[in-house]
């Protein structure tokens, strides 16, 4: 048996692991986002962007230590509320997908012992 992951379950991971991210490093910039997460820098973008007119994260301006203007990328109320919600969700689909994992593989500890016994005795003299 295998598990499909529907195509907005793909995005709803890609939108925790931001909010996961930024939650605990906001002072990240969208090119460092993108490095931590292994994804490109123009799918980082699309992500915060989707964040932030969702209202789910809001930015703040700071000057960084090379007295340059830097955002720091918050999560509001609302962006918390839903990073609760998603990693319940996310955690709900890893046990399932976990159990069915389990079943597998049993299944071929199975399949394998009978082909071995199988083998065994073919190969045993007689």
């Amino acid at each position: 048996m295998s598990v499909t992951v529907p195509h907005s379950d793909l995005y709803e991971e890609s939108h925790l692991k931001v909010l996961r991210l930024l939650e605990a490093h906001p002072e990240l910039s969208q090119r460092e986002l993108a490095e931590r997460l292994g994804v490109s820098l123009g799918k980082t973008n699309y992500c915060v962007r989707h964040l932030l007119d969702k209202g789910l994260l809001k930015i703040n301006n700071f000057r960084n230590s090379r007295n340059k203007v830097a955002y720091a990328y918050l999560l509001t109320p609302a962006g918390i509320a839903a990073k609760a919600e998603l990693t319940s969700r996310f955690l709900k689909q890893k046990m399932y997908e976990y159990e069915v994992l389990k079943a597998d593989i049993e299944l071929l500890r199975k399949e394998s012992m009978s082909k071995n016994d199988v083998t065994d005795e073919y190969e045993r003299p007689r």
